[in-house]
């Protein structure tokens, strides 16, 4: 039997860090050398918020640059890993009766492979994107990655990419080491607390922790992704934060894991 994999949430911020070395980006690429090698990656990424559930069914998924005005050398950035038709299928089983789409349009988009860049550069681990349903719930969201916790008894890595704290409208552009602000920080320290001491439903229903919330997440498809991580934790299964930080005053980088 396969190695229980951790499970993880990555703050991926700016595409650019695809590019950048940093102490984020080093944070990735050591939190790769300490994971157990998986069987494949199941990616939950911000950037794949549709109206519906869908699974990437594609057997050589495209690197996707859904993104515009960077620098030429970003969109040349290929990340050719394989495709898991049958971990596609697998999702979607253990999502019914929810629907699920196999999808052959979509492929692998800069919320995941911005990150994956980093954690294992050579591309040669499966990887299926799940898009986060714009019409759900968070409740809804945290309930699905119940049912995905069989993947991580098999191998699978389940890896969220979003952000806990995304307001790019108070984003400082052009210092992306500008201080938090406050609103940021006290958001991001109360949901590191609520995952601490393991109260997921009030980190789930993240608008009743106040006006700091409101600032914070002002839209959820960068929220949601770690919600799929808090259905994947055990009981009392450690959850630590391997990577830290702000980036330009309002988006958080802070990465976590269980397991």
């Amino acid at each position: 039997m396969a190695e229980t994999m951790p499970a993880i949430f990555i703050g991926h911020g700016t595409p650019m860090n695809a590019l950048t070395k940093n102490s984020y980006t080093a944070g990735w690429a050591s939190l790769g050398k300490t994971l157990p090698r998986p069987k494949a990656i199941l990616a939950v990424s911000a950037h794949w918020y549709i109206q519906g559930c869908a699974v990437t069914v594609n057997s050589a998924p495209p690197t996707i640059h859904d993104f515009g005005g960077f620098p030429k050398e970003l969109y040349e950035i290929q990340y050719p890993a394989p495709g898991s038709p049958e971990l596609a299928r697998q999702v979607r089983d253990l999502l019914s009766p929810v629907p699920v789409g196999l999808d052959e349009s979509w492929g692998i988009d800069h919320g995941t492979w911005s990150v994956l860049v980093h954690l294992f550069p050579n591309a040669n681990i499966p990887v299926v994107q799940l898009s986060i349903d714009s019409r759900q719930a968070p409740f809804f969201h945290y309930e699905l990655g119940k049912r995905l916790m069989s993947l991580r008894e098999e191998g699978i890595l389940i890896l969220g990419s979003g952000n806990v704290v995304h307001n790019l409208s108070a984003y400082v552009w052009g210092d992306s080491a500008a201080s938090a602000f406050d609103w940021a920080m006290r958001f991001e320290n109360r949901v590191r607390k609520l995952l601490l001491t393991g109260d997921a439903r009030r980190v789930v229903d993240y608008h009743s922790l106040g006006p700091d919330a409101l600032l914070a997440v002002p839209t959820p498809e960068h929220y949601l992704p770690l919600l799929y991580l808090l259905g994947l934790r055990k009981e009392n299964e450690p959850i630590s934060f391997p990577v830290e930080g702000v980036e330009g005053g309002s988006v958080s980088m802070l990465a976590v894991r269980v397991g």
